[in-house]
């Protein structure tokens, strides 16, 4: 236990064995969906269901392994949900199959790795002034929140343009239920108690069972009952090493693979940002701990998720569950890797945990993130318009990329505009361009 301790370092940034333990469960819990939800919509692309249900499990699992061991940084990895669906209802039908699409992501994750060894990430976030990054934190935290709301059903598609959302149904037993959750969530949290946002997650999760178990239609239950049969290991390789990477090198393919590029790019600089300062793992000069270690196993990840063929493996701001809980280092990261493989064999049971049962922790950690907006100098137009740009529109727009990219342009603009032009970082301003070319190329 000792040698636990001084290889993670757990005493030294205020931590415990069990903490992070703890905090790992936590975290395990809010992203588990991915085992279910990631081969669902790989499915659409052709991708068989099963092998994806391993070969998603054993990625993430790996990944977070690796995060845990190189990095020594609370953070967890998993497919990312975003990303798949560009892959699958993007990139795929555009390069013929999913196998081309699987190698553009092998090569985007290769790429972002030149790039972190060259130092380019890790400067690109020094570039970003703190206010912005303060923003990314708050706005990846309120839509860590939306989420939450929409899995509850609190928030639903009002299928009209104005207003494009809605409230849900308060008679609605899981709108019922996460309210509930986040009051429970809130008051344990008040109080201190330990495991309070895990006590939450399985309190939901029971209430769930009982009030909408006898909801579930026939096409349900033929869902749950092929989902408790555990998968074959046989048909694996119908996904691992399938991606085509000679495919995606064409040049007709370029604007899917910038688009790839940025979305992973500036997602993972969010959310590193966001989880190193609810951790305060951070330096003297508030710069995140082991950034470039972070950076390069995100990277190496998205490559691993395009060769197990279950798209890019990325950070995952759930991550905030267990950094609530108290986690501080990579020991939370290997035991969501842990439970992760644990599930290769039992991906099904825990793959039906209800979107509801996560939903309160998700809305409480929203509301713990965006700490950070109390931090930005509102005062000041010229910094305070651009943080609120990103904040706002990171949720609104239901991408953490888009809401980056259009606070950064703002910001830009404001400075060139008024001519204060030696004030922009000079790496922000190719990053800019390049926010404003995809963008576009994408319409």
């Amino acid at each position: 236990m000792n040698q636990v301790n001084r290889f993670f370092q757990i005493a030294e940034r205020n931590s415990s064995v069990a903490t992070e333990v703890r905090g790992g469960v936590a975290t395990f819990l809010t992203m588990a969906y991915i085992l279910a939800a990631n081969p669902a919509i790989l499915s659409a692309a052709g991708i068989p269901t099963q092998p994806a249900i391993i070969c998603t499990a054993l990625a993430a699992g790996i990944c977070c392994i690796a995060m845990g061991l190189v990095a020594n940084f609370p953070l967890a990895l998993a497919s990312g949900m975003g990303l798949n669906a560009f892959i699958v209802f993007t990139a795929a039908p555009a390069m013929g199959s999913w196998q081309a699409a699987m190698g553009l992501v092998v090569l985007d994750g290769l790429i972002i790795l030149a790039l972190v060894a060259a130092g380019l990430r890790e400067a690109m976030l020094d570039a970003i002034p703190i206010d912005l990054r303060r923003a990314m934190a708050a706005g990846i935290g309120l839509f860590v929140a939306l989420i939450g709301c929409v899995n509850a059903g609190i928030v639903t598609s009002s299928g009209m343009p104005v207003p494009p959302l809605a409230p849900g149904s308060f008679s609605n037993p899981s709108v019922l239920i996460s309210l509930g959750g986040v009051v429970l969530t809130g008051v344990l949290l008040a109080r201190k108690i330990p495991g309070a946002i895990l006590i939450g997650i399985a309190v939901c999760g029971v209430a769930l069972h009982f009030t909408t178990g006898t909801e579930s239609t026939p096409e349900d239950t033929a869902t749950a009952v092929s989902l408790f049969s555990l998968p074959s290991f046989a048909d694996v390789s119908q996904l691992v090493g399938q991606a085509d990477v000679m495919a995606a090198l064409q040049l007709e393919f370029l604007p899917l693979l910038l688009t790839l590029l940025m979305v992973d790019f500036f997602d993972t600089l969010g959310t590193v940002t966001a989880i190193g300062d609810q951790a305060n793992v951070k330096d003297d000069q508030n710069r995140v701990i082991a950034l470039r270690r972070i950076l390069a196993v995100d990277s190496a990840s998205a490559a691993v998720g395009g060769f197990f063929g279950v798209s890019s493996v990325t950070s995952y701001i759930e991550s905030a569950s267990g950094v609530s809980e108290g986690a501080r280092t990579g020991l939370h990261s290997v035991v969501v890797g842990v439970l992760f493989l644990l599930c290769i064999f039992a991906a099904p049971l825990v793959a039906l945990l209800p979107a509801a049962a996560t939903a309160p922790a998700l809305i409480v950690v929203g509301f713990l993130m965006a700490e950070s907006i109390t931090k930005i100098e509102f005062t000041k137009p010229d910094i305070g318009i651009p943080a609120f740009v990103t904040l706002l529109l990171i949720p609104l727009t239901y991408s953490i990329s888009h809401g980056i990219g259009y606070g950064l342009l703002t910001f830009v603009a404001m400075r060139v505009v008024t001519l204060r032009i030696r004030e922009v970082h000079p790496l922000l301003y190719p990053a800019a361009a390049v926010f404003a070319i995809a963008f576009l190329w994408t319409e």
